[in-house]
């Protein structure tokens, strides 16, 4: 159960910051925490909060806090055990915050942190893609499949990916090709790819393998008990898990602020109205081609 109540903020500790949200954006994570999926990383815990993804303005700082000061505005997000980024302020630890670039607005800053961040740490720190190489992205129009096929062609690589049959000419516009609908016949693209992604978790291990090159890589992003298993074992596949990385954050950042990066949004709605529209957004998938973004100042 989701509800709105009034709470008492605790004081930034060691390396933590406090920041009063501007911003909040909801990712797949967040209800997937919710119904239970994750709780051998998040715990059994409840009453806990909800939404990792913020952008605001920092009121206090912890002991031992270095690059951020009260007054500057910034973008980032919790860990999925300290979620909470719904709501009129958030304490989190100050690696997973970095100063948010003047020319986004807040809400367009609140939608980029964990999409920008996966997609970056699968592009250039897991894969390292490079110019000439070859990209499949499975669930290239959800929120890391856009931010991913903007970091792989940015990078001089080439984008195929799989969409609903629908938003062919959409991803077609972001420069994607070859584009296969999600029940496509990888026969058709057999041995492509330097790295297949799955930003939406549902490629079979087969099919994977089919579409990637001899020596390619195939990451995963939706972790499971099976596919850790399945990646501890010699091959190509690797399920992914996105760190707090400062630089990272920072360089997602500053992609972003240049524009090289843009993660649509799609809704925004008060604070006061954020439950109904992440119901919505969980069970029906609307509103479709971006984010959703709770604004509470």
């Amino acid at each position: 159960m989701l509800r709105l109540e009034d709470f008492e903020s605790r004081r930034p500790e060691t390396g933590e910051v406090l920041v009063r949200v501007h911003a909040a954006s909801a990712n797949p994570m967040d209800w997937k925490i919710r119904d239970g999926m994750l709780q051998a990383v998040t715990g059994r815990t409840f009453p806990r909060g909800f939404g990792t993804d913020f952008a605001g303005v920092v009121e206090a700082v912890g002991a031992e806090v270095t690059r951020l000061r009260v007054g500057d505005e910034v973008l980032g997000g919790t860990s999925p055990q300290g979620a909470g980024s719904f709501a009129e302020a958030v304490v989190t630890e100050e690696k997973g915050v970095v100063k948010k670039p003047s020319t986004l607005s807040f809400e367009e800053a609140a939608a980029i942190p964990t999409v920008g961040i996966t997609a970056f740490q699968a592009i250039v720190g897991k894969s390292n893609v490079k110019p000439g190489q070859t990209v499949f992205i499975h669930g290239c129009l959800g929120g890391v499949g856009r931010a991913a096929t903007q970091f792989a062609l940015s990078r001089g690589a080439s984008v195929g990916g799989s969409c609903r049959p629908t938003d062919i000419e959409e991803a077609r516009a972001w420069g994607i090709d070859p584009i296969v609908d999600f029940s496509f016949d990888p026969e058709r693209l057999a041995g492509r790819f330097d790295l297949v992604l799955d930003t939406a978790g549902t490629i079979s291990a087969e099919a994977a393998g089919t579409l990637v090159k001899r020596k390619g890589h195939i990451i995963d992003i939706n972790p499971d008990p099976a596919k850790f298993a399945r990646s501890a074992m010699p091959g190509p596949y690797q399920v992914m898990i996105a760190q707090a990385v400062t630089a990272d954050l920072e360089a997602v950042a500053e992609a972003a602020g240049q524009r090289t990066l843009q993660v649509p949004v799609a809704r925004t709605v008060p604070l006061s109205e954020a439950i109904p529209a992440l119901t919505e957004l969980e069970i029906d998938h609307s509103p479709r081609g971006g984010k959703l973004i709770a604004v509470s100042h």
